[in-house]
């Protein structure tokens, strides 16, 4: 997948916005500040979080690494071009906000659940 198309997946998702911070990261976040993924953290790269039960398997792969200054949250970073299938980095990004929305308000939650 090109940067575009990743961003495009993300902000196809239910409440999920985009931002610019820190010197030009892309960021992607859901009710409001809650980032679920990020573009250019460290050059053409692509960061997002992941199940914590699974970060390590993650960061064991090709061509993946801890987030600096996320991986305490289980975050992942990878160089483009990425190292993932189309499909499977759908399915992580998908993830990535999920993870993120359950640990929102419940009443925030309503309409962000997929």
């Amino acid at each position: 997948m090109t940067e575009e198309q990743v961003a495009s997946f993300c902000l196809d998702l239910p409440g999920a916005r985009e931002d610019y911070k820190w010197g030009g990261v892309r960021v992607f976040s859901v009710a409001g500040s809650k980032m679920f993924a990020m573009q250019n953290l460290r050059g053409d790269s692509l960061a997002f979080k992941v199940d914590p039960e699974l970060f390590l398997g993650h960061v064991d792969r090709p061509g993946i690494a801890p987030a600096p200054y996320l991986a305490r949250a289980h975050w992942i970073i990878m160089q483009a071009p990425y190292p993932l299938a189309a499909a499977e980095l759908q399915q992580l990004l998908q993830r990535s906000h999920q993870l993120v929305v359950a640990k929102l308000p419940k009443r925030t939650q309503v309409g962000l659940l997929l």
